[in-house]
């Protein structure tokens, strides 16, 4: 396919006219417009489906109730085009490798099991009883539980997840390495520290009464368009946006909504950020620190006047544990440590604390940009000092909101995937199941990778996800995944994992959230929860392109029941009936009493969070401040490393799903290989806005990091910092790098220099 490349600034608002045209475009390319028009109108609706994208919550107000890129995961879901044994007797699994990943996932959905040849080098039909076969023996032959890896994406339902995790503790291992230990990890680390929940303490409604809003290291205009209209609706009321965030993003600038037909057709559109702080790579911590520096010399300086403080004194003293070491590390921090870690000036620093000092109710929202270096939880747990200061929790208008990605990213956690799982949880599958569930910490992501990479697991298992393109340091990524005994993806499309098969590999088609759930006691829902713990019910009414696809929860099922037999339980009766699942759920979890029936409340019901009614589970009692002091350095590099590297989406791209070859509101078209990069540094390497470059990863194992010619774009971006697509740069993420407590990839820290691009040897067929 040939797309025309080009780059032309944007200059327009965020949404509007550009975003619906790019949904209507998307809507018409499926192939199945009709059917994917009556989807959207019943996205996010009671008793419709939940968005396959981000895990934004539902405001059940709109008539329409999804943006520009909750349409693309519909539309680009609900297409007619298929790959099947066919498609792969025309392409051979090494052909394919050559292809992108737009190229891949736009080839359509998968509709028949299949089995790799590796004589053939082509996948091949094999029957479903077969296949679950195949996997239950691999499985029983292996010589211990923990030769297993069960990685899943967010994208899987409460139902499908429960049952995953069960089936791997009753077979004895806690190997559940997932998405969000590659993203957001470092929230629930963090925030369990701090407060003793690893979740938000926000509603949605609380946008809608809070005075001040700090957003930090997120470009919702991309990754969660709804959340644009709480910032608008909360900005047109006056309330102050205040965003730190490396790049200048149009969506956190302007936005017109694309649902109001007069910001569809004339100019207008509402300003959301009242300040946009533009911090270095890594540089939050220091920012945040800047902002509470500045508030503590006030508070100093009030009550030396005889006049009240500006904190709340009567919440610190009853509900929080060690303000004073946390002090004492502010008073050892100097403003020159801060202003040069963050790359923000003390007047910047002292104009934000104001308005927070202004504001009687505070919301910290946050996701990426903080959660990918190697001191995330430390400044995960810095924003929550700030907020602790106000006492910005537990009232309405105020609280911590880390935005997750993906839907029900969130769910998964609380369903049980979690390598590290809470004795509360192990206790609780123990007495209701009557089995003992393993003890010891299982396998993350990047532990998993290495485990693979050591020869040592005999079977992996994705329940959706694209790990090989998701993942850091992708050449030795792709190699541990064809070191596996067996490989099990479980997809709705074709992606770059299934190209690297094991010794044995299966791909097995799944329904997607729009697509009707047939089982034996009828037409099934499945549920999700979004980032403000909120459960939804998600029930999809479109007809499956195949008689041969089947639900996610169906397909645990049979690979249990294959494995394990029936005499713990009866695993196939569960995928008969998922409410069987939810009486489980009910059984096991708190928080979900009644399961079943309050699936029917109007926009799902809330989980509830302790901490949001001030009950801290933390040793004190208390939440607690962090005293940690900043890092030495935010990216050890090393003087071969000018430069710091942050990989991020396109608009045209959700995770590893590219959807199309644009990044709009960047203005990029036709083209992915890109270095965003300030036009300064451009001009002091001897280069041109145009000129292609070598990107290489400084690093100390001895190992080649570089991706080739990329072309060099000017971008508001601050000098020193640069950025660009993911997977295409992921080859430059180390394994090795990763948060401390967290195992998560620094992906917004990478340490590198940039050169004049060598001829390349080849280049992929978009």
């Amino acid at each position: 396919m040939k797309f025309k490349s080009a780059i032309k600034p944007y200059h327009a608002a965020a949404g509007g006219l550009g975003s619906l045209e790019a949904t209507t475009r998307f809507v018409i390319d499926s192939k199945n417009a009709l059917k994917n028009m009556r989807n959207l109108l019943r996205m996010n609706k009671a008793r419709g489906f939940d968005c396959p994208g981000c895990a934004w919550g539902d405001d059940n107000k709109s008539t329409f109730s999804f943006c520009e890129n909750g349409a693309k995961a519909v539309t680009w879901e609900a297409t007619r085009r298929q790959v099947d044994a066919g498609f792969f007797a025309q392409h051979s699994v090494s052909a394919l490798r050559q292809q992108s990943d737009y190229f891949l996932e736009y080839q359509g959905r998968l509709t028949e099991p299949l089995r790799y040849n590796v004589t053939s080098d082509r996948y091949e039909p094999i029957a479903w009883d077969d296949a679950f076969a195949l996997i239950a023996q691999r499985i029983q032959a292996m010589d211990n539980p923990n030769q297993l890896e069960l990685y899943t994406s967010g994208r899987a339902s409460n139902e499908a997840s429960y049952l995953y995790q069960l089936f791997g503790r009753m077979l004895g291992t806690n190997n559940f390495p997932d998405c969000s230990n590659m993203c957001h990890e470092a929230s629930g680390t963090g925030l369990k520290q701090s407060i003793g929940v690893g979740k938000g303490t926000v509603h949605l409604n609380d946008f809608e009464q809070a005075d001040a809003i700090f957003v930090f290291g997120q470009n919702p205009g991309t990754n969660h368009p709804r959340m644009l209209h709480s910032l608008r609706h909360a900005a047109d009321r006056g309330a102050q946006i205040v965003t730190f965030n490396t790049l200048r993003e149009r969506g956190l600038e302007r936005f017109a909504d694309p649902q109001k037909p007069l910001e569809v057709v004339t100019p207008m559109a509402g300003t959301i950020s009242s300040a946009y702080y533009q911090p270095n790579l890594g540089g939050d911590m220091a920012a945040v620190r800047g902002m509470a520096k500045a508030l503590l010399d006030t508070q100093r300086q009030r009550i030396a006047a005889g006049e009240p403080g500006i904190f709340d004194e009567a919440f610190i003293n009853q509900h929080t544990h060690g303000i004073d070491g946390w002090f004492a590390q502010i008073d050892a921090t100097s403003w020159q440590t801060i202003e040069r870690q963050s790359g923000l000036s003390e007047q910047q620093l002292r104009d934000a604390a104001r308005v927070w000092q202004q504001a009687k109710r505070v919301i910290c929202t946050w996701a990426m940009g903080i959660t990918q270096h190697k001191h995330s939880v430390a400044t995960v747990r810095e924003i929550t000092n700030l907020q602790l200061l106000g006492g910005h929790l537990g009232k309405p208008g105020a609280g911590l909101c880390p935005v997750r990605g993906h839907s029900n990213v969130q769910g998964n956690r609380t369903m049980g995937i979690d390598e590290k799982p809470p004795a509360a949880l192990l206790d609780s599958l123990a007495r209701h199941f009557d089995f003992t569930p393993p003890r010891e910490p299982g396998h993350h992501t990047v532990a998993a990778i290495e485990a693979m990479l050591r020869d040592e697991v005999k079977v992996l298992i994705a329940l959706g996800g694209n790990l090989a393109a998701a993942a850091p340091d992708t050449p030795r990524t792709c190699e541990a995944l064809t070191r596996c005994g067996l490989t099990v993806y479980i997809s709705t499309k074709l992606n770059r994992s299934h190209l690297m098969p094991g010794a044995e590999s299966l791909i097995l088609p799944t329904l997607g959230r729009t697509e009707e759930d047939m089982q034996a006691s009828g037409r099934q829902f499945i549920t999700v929860e979004d980032s403000f713990s909120m459960v939804h019910a998600s029930e999809g009414i479109g007809k499956p392109l195949s008689t041969e696809q089947r639900s996610e929860t169906a397909i645990v099922a049979h690979i249990a029941h294959a494995t394990l037999g029936s005499s713990k339980l009866d695993w196939l009766a569960l995928a008969d009936d998922y409410g069987r699942i939810r009486d489980h759920i009910a059984a096991t979890l708190p928080g979900f009493d009644n399961f079943n029936a309050r699936c029917d409340e109007p926009g799902g019901f809330w989980l509830g969070n302790a901490a949001a009614a001030l009950r801290f589970s933390t040793p004190s009692g208390k939440a607690e401040f962090s005293t940690a002091a900043l890092p030495d350095s935010v990216c050890p590099a090393g003087d071969d490393a000018p430069f710091v590297l942050q990989t991020l989406r396109s608009h045209d791209q959700y995770n590893t799903t590219i959807y199309g070859l644009d990044d709009r509101y960047r203005g990029v078209y036709g083209q992915r290989d890109v270095l965003f990069m300030h036009e300064d540094d451009i001009a002091a390497l001897g280069l041109h806005d145009g000129d292609r470059v070598d990107i290489e990863t400084a690093a100390t194992d001895g190992i080649i990091r570089r991706v080739e010619s990329f072309k060099l774009v000017a971008y508001d971006i601050p000098r020193g910092n640069l950025a660009a697509y993911y997977p295409e740069t992921n080859p430059l993420v180390p394994l090795s790098r990763f948060g401390d407590g967290t195992g998560t990839p620094t992906s917004k820290s990478i340490p590198v220099k940039v050169t004049v691009a060598q001829p390349r040897v080849s280049a992929r067929i978009a």
